[in-house]
């Protein structure tokens, strides 16, 4: 058909709708809500606002879609975490970088301020060793060797073999013949947690100058967190905070000062690489990443320092308050002459028991003064301080105030929980620190030929052994007897990990238990421990005491 003879245009096709150039749809009647909830315009502002986006959405579809968008992400921000925001009160703190940059810019100071503290604090020094007490005990990390053969069972005789070698090792097993076993541990678990971290360099085999402690060739040299730069880094290298390390981080080599650079008469001190698999490094960290240690009690100083400085003012007031004795009131004015009775020196009296005052003017009179000293708000306000010092140091607040106060039941949960903390330590510090060692020693005794290894037991199997840091005291002997024998009796525990616990071996305990049986048959004695005796069974016990039955109860009981 032919359309140009005056005829009318052909029809055009209407073009498809275009699709809304944004995703994201316009804010909800709730995102708006709260807003409006939080908006503090004024009304007739907020009208104006609402019409302009109204127009803007039928001229310019993708720039309301944006101011959408953002609407939605700031409302979203709004209703994120309080604690973020900053306000005229509260100025959120920001941390900056990783572990390792607060660590260069504070770890030297934090590490000399714990020292100070362990120097010269008495509450410090007392906490630290009872950390050390319970992490480490009297006779250090007890080890019991467990070697098994291929089948998976315990050789006793190659036990007997590796505890006589191990025992003589203990006595000198670090360089300067100074410290046995136990005090290595020890020192090295107090460096650790005053310090943040402690150093151990392994020296094996022959070396010139070095004559090691026991028939095995292997000693341990105890080091400083000093002796490795703290400040020594080397990006080319991959060398940070004086340890050098491959593309993933493991450590490869220390630096390590050939002197101590707090030493007299030393200036700059000379540095040598040492083989990472020659150092063990304990250190306490809380951030992934993390090449050195910080002091465990970093966070406590503020508090620490504000607490010594209100004991130290309270004594003073004290001592001030000791001072001052009575004052001498002067009474009415038309009884007292100065002219007649003046003085020319500060008038003294010696205050003894059952004095007579004799030497008071005409209108004076003595009025003893009162002292508010000492505070009695003292007790209460420092056992509140050190309740918070007691948490990030990991120790119970009665171990720290010396204050053991309160029921058995009280306490023994007290002693519960902490020693969960303890055992956390513990085992950080066996992992890092002794099971290495131990390992170590093992195997150089059997490569230098101090040591013999059954046939069927590979190498990987001698090494094995149970680490068992000090057990947790008993409050109530008799209680704490009572249930280890109900365990026992009932097969949810065996006889050998409940002696394994108290620092013992099954084997010599019932070594020693059948000798003391021959000895005491010779002497036609009969002891009550042996199971061919009849024990009397033990008085029925309760967990509840005495401090804990109310008043009222016990009245009645």
């Amino acid at each position: 058909m032919n359309w140009t003879n005056g005829c009318a245009a052909p029809p055009q096709k209407r073009p498809p709708p275009r699709a809304a150039p944004f995703a994201l749809p316009l804010p909800t009647s709730a995102e708006t809500a709260a807003e409006t909830h939080h908006d503090h315009r004024p009304p007739r502002l907020q009208r104006l606002v609402a019409a302009f986006d109204r127009s803007l959405l039928q001229l310019a579809p993708a720039w309301a879609a944006s101011r959408a968008q953002s609407r939605v992400k700031a409302v979203a921000y709004r209703q994120a975490y309080e604690a973020a925001e900053k306000t005229h009160l509260r100025q959120a703190s920001r941390d900056f970088g990783s572990g390792n940059t607060i660590v260069t810019m504070t770890g030297v100071a934090l590490r000399n301020q714990a020292r100070h503290l362990d120097r010269n604090h008495d509450i410090i020094s007392g906490g630290l060793s009872t950390l050390v007490q319970n992490i480490i005990g009297p006779s250090g990390i007890n080890i019991v060797p467990t070697p098994r053969d291929v089948d998976g069972n315990l050789v006793e005789s190659l036990v007997d073999a590796i505890l006589p070698l191990y025992q003589a090792w203990s006595k000198r097993p670090e360089v300067t013949w100074m410290h046995d076993w136990p005090s290595v541990q020890r020192l090295l678990a107090r460096t650790w947690l005053r310090d943040g971290e402690a150093f151990v360099q392994e020296l094996r085999g022959f070396l010139p100058t070095l004559q090691h402690g026991s028939g095995v060739p292997f000693s341990i040299e105890m080091l400083e967190p000093d002796l490795v730069p703290l400040d020594y880094d080397d990006p080319s290298q991959h060398i940070l905070q004086g340890i050098q390390r491959n593309a993933w981080g493991r450590a490869t080599g220390y630096y390590i000062y050939t002197q101590h650079p707090g030493d007299p008469d030393v200036l700059l001190p000379e540095k040598k690489l040492v083989p990472s698999h020659l150092i063990r490094h304990i250190r306490t960290i809380d951030r992934i990443g993390q090449v050195r240690g910080i002091s465990l009690l970093a966070s406590t100083f503020t508090r620490i320092e504000d607490l010594k400085d209100y004991e130290e003012s309270e004594r003073i007031a004290a001592k001030i308050a000791a001072c001052m004795a009575a004052v001498i009131i002067k009474g009415d004015p038309g009884q007292y002459d100065p002219e007649k009775y003046a003085s020319t020196g500060q008038r003294m009296m010696r205050f003894q028991p059952a004095m007579i005052f004799d030497g008071l003017n005409p209108g004076e009179r003595i009025d003893p003064i009162d002292s508010t000293r000492p505070n009695p708000n003292l007790e209460s306000y420092r056992d509140g301080q050190l309740r918070a010092i007691a948490a990030p140091m990991r120790i119970s607040f009665s171990s720290l105030a010396k204050n053991y106060n309160g029921t058995y039941s009280a306490q023994r949960q007290e002693l519960v929980e902490q020693y969960g903390a303890y055992g956390v330590l513990a085992h950080e510090f066996i992992s890092q620190m002794v099971r290495p060692l131990y390992e170590r020693l093992i195997a150089i005794a059997v490569t230098s030929g101090a040591l013999t290894l059954p046939p069927n037991v590979p190498l990987a199997n001698a090494l094995g052994a149970d680490y068992l840091p000090p057990s947790m005291p008993w409050i109530d002997p008799l209680k704490e007897i009572n249930a280890l024998t109900a365990q026992v009796q009932a097969g949810v525990r065996s006889l050998s990990s409940v002696i394994a616990e108290r620092g013992s071996r099954m084997y010599d305990t019932l070594e020693q238990l059948s000798l003391d049986k021959e000895w005491a048959a010779e002497r036609g004695l009969t002891l009550s421990v042996f199971p061919n005796a009849t024990a009397s069974p033990p008085p029925a016990t309760t967990d509840v005491d005495e401090g804990d039955v109310p008043q009222d109860q016990a009245a009645t009981a």
